[in-house]
């Protein structure tokens, strides 16, 4: 059971626009929404679930907006919280931006999208791009006959559309990671994993279908083949369109894809702690989850970062920062930008890099060093010196850790490949697959003594 009413309040509370799936509640109820808010902030309490009685409010904030969804039964959170989320998404493809102002503005719109993203309480289509072949911002002209929906709606590939055209038929492929990490003041890393993803972006006619085969471990030993550059994922997250029955009976991805940009999967790869195996596990909702099998995965952290500071009283800062990249050396990080965090009340800031340039940012108490290319196996130096004032604030300052943010092209951390990338249609067309591959930072921290 999913949601049996919607509403979007604005921060007052006020109803803008609501619909009634279900009719087994009480449309009145979402009065009592607002002042239990308000209550909890004054108690410092924050749930993103409300009850009050027999009716159970799960919602999001969107700017000046809250989206509830009011239920009574035992429905499935999670899914209720992917589809709020999914109609911000929807409403932002229309209006661009999601506010009480687009909402007013657009009212008949709305309520024409909340009529065709969910029936009875069950999400149906959110995507907006079929959404938007027949429901435009223009409104409906009085037409003769009842308008009919395009065959994607009641289609079994309700993400694609029929008789898409293009001159030139092509396929880019991205397979981004991001890079987390955490390390302790004494050196120790806390926290290290990798989140990937891969992304589409699909120029083909007609109904392609498309197979892609990855470095995956698994297949490696079902048929038999060397592993020794194979990646073992877990946490894959795969978009609707692929066949999971396929992908389970021999390790293959095979899809019809959305037309334009889409994320095809996205994949977690833990590499501080060691896991134990664990079977294979499939949930078929509409964003399908597989836990792969998983072992440890050690990964140096890409740049390490070493620092001194040393404060003086009532005299002055200085810092010491030493940043070493621990890749290959074909490798490059590009746009490397290292926050070092200094006291508020610093004056007269002054530098000294091997490479690179720094700026002092007073608005957020840091230095930032920026290297623009930052070669595999290379070790550069930045010192900086500061003023302190001679009145000390009494305030303590908390320890803020050292952030780095960076990208590197070519390069991914896991090991991850793509084989091959098959695109079959029945006009037997040809296409080019492009793919890149691209590393950056993600939450990348390390704290300060």
């Amino acid at each position: 059971m999913s949601a049996s009413a919607i509403f979007i309040l604005d921060l007052k509370g006020k109803v803008l626009i609501s619909r009634n799936y279900m009719g087994n509640m009480d449309m009145n109820k979402v009065d009592h929404f607002m002042p239990i808010m308000m209550r909890m902030e004054e108690d410092a309490d924050s749930s993103p679930l409300v009850t009050h009685g027999s009716a159970h409010f799960l919602w999001i904030k969107h700017r000046n907006l809250y989206l509830v969804a009011m239920t009574k039964k035992n429905a499935n959170a999670a899914l209720v919280y992917s589809f709020l989320y999914k109609m911000v998404e929807v409403f932002k493809e229309y209006f661009k931006e999601l506010e009480e102002e687009s909402i007013r503005d657009n009212f008949v719109t709305v309520y024409e999208l909340m009529d065709e993203v969910m029936d009875f309480g069950f999400p149906q289509t959110t995507d907006s791009k079929i959404l938007q072949e027949y429901i435009t911002q223009q409104g409906h002209k009085l037409d003769v006959g009842a308008p009919r929906p395009p065959a994607t709606v009641t289609n079994a590939v309700s993400w694609r559309s029929e008789g898409i055209k293009y001159r030139k038929n092509e396929v880019f492929m991205d397979v981004i990671e991001s890079v987390n990490l955490l390390v302790s003041a004494t050196g120790s890393v806390l926290r290290s994993e990798i989140v990937g993803s891969i992304k589409l972006k699909v120029v083909l006619s007609g109904m392609p279908e498309l197979r892609l085969g990855l470095n995956d471990k698994v297949l490696f030993e079902i048929t038999g083949r060397e592993k020794s550059k194979t990646v073992e994922l877990e946490d894959v997250k795969f978009h609707q369109c692929v066949r999971l029955s396929r992908f389970e009976n021999d390790r293959t991805i095979s899809f019809i894809p959305p037309d334009g940009e889409s994320e095809l999967m996205s994949y977690r790869l833990n590499t501080t702690v060691s896991r134990t195996h664990t079977h294979t596990r499939v949930h078929t909702s509409p964003l399908l989850h597989v836990n792969l099998l998983s072992s440890v995965c050690q990964v140096k952290p890409l740049i390490w970062i070493e620092s001194v500071i040393e404060k003086f009283s009532h005299s002055r800062v200085e810092i010491k920062v030493k940043a070493r990249s621990q890749f290959k050396s074909r490798s490059t990080a590009n746009n490397v930008a290292i926050m070092v965090p200094v006291p508020s009340d610093v004056d007269s800031p002054k530098f000294k890099t091997s490479t690179g340039s720094c700026k002092y940012l007073p608005e957020k108490s840091a230095v930032q060093w920026n290297i623009k290319s930052f070669p595999g196996g290379k070790e550069y130096m930045m010192r900086a010196h500061f003023g302190l004032p001679s009145v000390e604030s009494t305030e303590l300052e908390g320890r803020r850790p050292i952030t780095v943010n960076f990208e590197i092209p070519y390069f991914t951390v896991s090991g991850i490949q793509v084989r091959y990338l098959k695109i079959i249609e029945k006009s037997g067309y040809e296409a080019l697959p492009w793919v890149r591959y691209i590393t950056q930072s993600g939450d990348y921290q390390l704290r300060t003594n």
